[in-house]
């Protein structure tokens, strides 16, 4: 039981921690997103959707997912204890890092006139795409030392480092939005990735390792598994950032730039806004999960905590967001940008079932199954963009939304399938339960917002998401005892 326990706190320290710096991070981006609403307009934010997006597929082209792959070979090395260990597996890292940055920058740098034409169907955005090449370099160097910080446990050094690249990266981009405007938008991507670098290295840097010789041999050995299994992992990604593309090139032409930006507007509040738990969960979830792979047992103990405490933080920041979208995203952007509410409703619900997927599948990458991660990832970035096509063409920007929730749908029946499959995996009892009432009143809140006229909305919609608090405050005290944390916490604030 003690060890269960411990568990589940573990769980809660590092989604605390990490949430944490996610809420500032939304606070930054909130406002970063509310100036740039208003300064470029969504015209001006579906070109940033566009510049971004098609060097993040080269990115995905070049970087041979070492942002996630190297986690888990720095995290088994530093479980041996063993310094020399550790130190070559960093210094080939590094290497690695290197060289996939320099080969995305030159990629993108020589094939600038061609993504300017596929992108905007013309070459006006080729100097653009000069300039940006350079940020390909950076964040993949950046990736590098995140890799370092979080598979070596040094989340308070992680987190410092997400904490003060967006302060910083802030304070850079509204100045230059408001006095260049659209033409400001270069300047910032470049600007803005290397400030992140800078805070990476920064933290990272006292990082002490051994002096070691790296021979070929050594890079070639040690650097194989990450490049293997990264390989699977670019190319999953890969594959996602293409349907991305597509669809967002598919949205340019068939409606226009507009709707590229309400699309990129909605999505940021679903993934980023309101999916904020999942980066705070990953940090440290992807490690841990990574130590106990070879035991299946511990793996579907562990998943299930995972998708416990997921949903009883989510469930009722979900429900808010679905009872108060349309003060989101005034708040969040303008009230040009109210055209996405529907939206929004749908892919929220969807969330319910990312969140389960997502800790299910991570334990394709924590066993090591390359092979297996690249073609469930594959088969589900097929349907999805079929799904989201269909759905635009039909349902405009909130058929977008209905083709969400129906992929994580089916995402999570197939990831749950191969699971039980694979590695036995199941869902407990407590899950069950727990996913079952949270949801329930998600879906009581959608027939709520839908059916009901503001401002009568609210008053039910209120009832609701203080019910979902209740209940989630109720199981995570039987977990982890809440009451004896906040109580600790507060003596140790009097003492101070």
């Amino acid at each position: 039981m003690k060890e269960q326990k411990d568990s589940y706190l573990q769980i809660m320290k590092a989604t605390s921690l990490f949430g944490g710096v996610q809420v500032f991070q939304i606070l930054i981006s909130v406002v970063r997103s509310k100036f740039v609403a208003i300064l470029l307009g969504p015209a001006g934010m579906g070109i940033v959707g566009l510049l971004t997006s098609t060097t993040g597929l080269v990115s995905g082209l070049t970087n041979f997912g070492l942002g996630t792959s190297a986690v888990k070979n720095i995290s088994e090395a530093n479980a041996t204890g063993d310094k020399d260990r550790i130190s070559t597996v960093i210094s080939v890292l590094r290497r690695l890092v290197w060289t996939t940055g320099l080969l995305g920058a030159l990629l993108t740098l020589l094939f600038s006139p061609w993504l300017s034409e596929f992108t905007f169907g013309n070459r006006e955005y080729t100097l653009a795409f000069v300039w940006i090449s350079i940020t390909l370099l950076f964040n993949q160097l950046n990736t590098g030392e995140m890799v370092l910080l979080q598979g070596l446990r040094r989340l308070q050094h992680l987190a410092k480092a997400n904490v003060y690249g967006s302060f910083i990266g802030l304070i850079v981009t509204i100045p230059l939005y408001y006095k260049f405007g659209v033409r400001g938008i270069v300047p910032v991507i470049i600007i803005t990735a290397f400030i992140t670098l800078f805070f990476s290295w920064y933290f990272a840097r006292n990082i002490k390792t051994e002096k070691v010789t790296i021979s070929r041999s050594t890079l070639v050995s040690e650097g194989k598994g990450m490049m293997m299994m990264g390989f699977m992992i670019s190319l999953s990604g890969l594959i996602t950032m293409i349907t991305a593309y597509l669809l967002r090139i598919f949205i340019n032409r068939t409606g226009d730039v507009a709707d590229v930006g309400f699309y990129n507007a909605g999505f940021t509040i679903v993934n980023t806004y309101v999916g904020m738990i999942f980066t705070a969960m990953s940090t440290d979830y992807y490690p841990r999960l990574s130590l106990i792979a070879a035991d299946n047992g511990k793996c579907r103990e562990n998943i299930n905590q995972q998708s416990e405490i997921a949903l009883l933080v989510l469930a009722p920041i979900l429900i808010f967001f679905m009872v108060f979208v349309n003060w989101a995203v005034m708040l969040l952007y303008s009230t040009r940008f109210l055209v996405i509410t529907g939206m929004v409703y749908w892919a929220v619900m969807g969330i319910f079932f990312k969140a389960v997927s997502w800790a299910i599948a991570f334990v394709f990458l924590a066993k090591g199954a390359g092979k297996l991660f690249f073609w469930n990832e594959l088969s589900a970035s097929i349907y999805t963009l079929i799904f989201n096509i269909l759905g635009y063409y039909w349902g405009g920007l909130t058929g977008l939304g209905i083709s969400f929730l129906l992929s994580y749908l089916v995402y999570l029946i197939q990831v749950y399938i191969i699971a039980k499959m694979k590695y036995s995996f199941s869902f407990n009892s407590s899950f069950i339960l727990i996913f079952s009432v949270q949801f329930l009143l998600a879906i009581l809140s959608f027939i709520v917002v839908n059916i009901i006229n503001r401002p009568y909305a609210y008053l039910p919609g209120i009832l609701l998401i203080a019910v979902s608090v209740w209940y989630a405050y109720k199981e995570l005290e039987r977990r982890i005892g809440v009451k004896e944390i906040l109580k600790n916490n507060i003596q140790k604030f009097i003492k101070k």
